[in-house]
């Protein structure tokens, strides 16, 4: 009991690299995202039990920038037909992360 609650809440969760892939799933690739890069946002389709603290560190394990803050939503699936038959589309979370100022993350490269 040596550490106390406010510097375990500090320090950022460890993730192995294979963790951080399956935290992150996606880029999301549209008009309202693009135009958030200018303002240093990134969009990400996450894990829907994913935490901001695990997006965190994600982004940053993967990236390699800062993260200053992560927002996330949750878009409910919509009820659709399928060959006639109604269904349902799956629930998406998504992350809005914001880097420090100066950084960026390009999304048309690979990761190493």
């Amino acid at each position: 009991m040596s550490e106390t609650t406010e510097t375990r809440a500090a320090r950022p969760p460890r993730l192995s690299r294979e963790a951080m892939y399956s935290v992150i799933r996606s880029p999301v690739i549209t008009e309202k995202a693009t135009a958030l890069g200018e303002r240093n946002t990134i969009a990400f389709r996450v894990a829907i039990d994913a935490s901001k603290p695990d997006i965190k560190a994600a982004v940053e394990g993967l990236f390699g920038v800062t993260v200053v803050a992560v927002n996330t939503l949750v878009a409910k699936g919509k009820t659709k037909r399928f060959k006639g038959r109604p269904g349902r589309r799956s629930d998406v979370k998504k992350a809005y992360v914001t880097l420090a100022a100066g950084q960026s993350i390009d999304l048309s490269t690979g990761l190493a």
